[in-house]
């Protein structure tokens, strides 16, 4: 796959030895291969703005954290998907129920084999994001998120999120594990341009 381009400045050093490994693996996946996929430069936390700062910063899944802020549920929008034995990865744009806003455009991989079958059903059905799964199903977890990001966006991601190609937008990768330290997910998330 070609890589996405990183830029690692040497003030980040909380985050470049994880820009060093492949967390961005889920965002190569929705470009595919041989395709080139949007700037992304590593930040630390600090230097993100608000509300980029208040919506990424945070020890938990996004789901939640979108729900909370934009006081409305928040529905899945699966744009690609693939499935390698247990492994799924897809990519997703979430949106806010009461008007369908994107409020995020997630790549994640997840690892099936550490979900039971119910909650595995809903995760191949493809209508909850997996916050959301792991909250109804009251999965025990940990969320790392493990390197802020800003990114400047193609013509693709600008669609989806409802910007535009250039902009610069704002995300993290995180990964989330069972409590016994396992993996669920690796996911690679951006938010959209605040609107006002």
């Amino acid at each position: 796959m070609t890589p996405a381009v990183l830029d690692q400045p040497a003030a980040s050093a909380s985050t470049a030895s994880s820009a060093t490994t492949d967390i961005l693996a889920p965002l190569r996946f929705f470009y595919g291969l041989g395709s080139e996929s949007p700037r992304v430069t590593f930040l630390d936390a600090d230097a993100l703005p608000e509300p980029a700062h208040h919506l990424l910063v945070h020890q938990s899944d996004m789901t939640g954290r979108l729900r909370e802020y934009h006081h409305t549920e928040i529905t899945l929008d699966v744009h690609a998907k693939s499935r390698i034995g247990n492994y799924l990865v897809r990519a997703s744009v979430l949106k806010r129920k009461s008007d369908g806003v994107p409020v995020e455009f997630g790549a994640i991989g997840i690892h099936l084999d550490a979900f039971d079958d119910d909650a595995r059903e809903l995760i191949l059905e493809g209508k909850i994001p997996l916050g959301g799964i792991i909250t109804q199903r009251r999965i025990g977890h940990t969320s790392r998120p493990c390197g802020y990001f800003r990114i400047e966006i193609d013509h693709r991601l600008a669609t989806l999120l409802g910007g535009w190609e250039g902009q610069t937008l704002y995300g993290r990768c995180n990964t989330l594990h069972h409590a016994d330290g396992s993996a669920l997910a690796e996911v690679v998330e951006v938010l959209p341009a605040e609107k006002v």
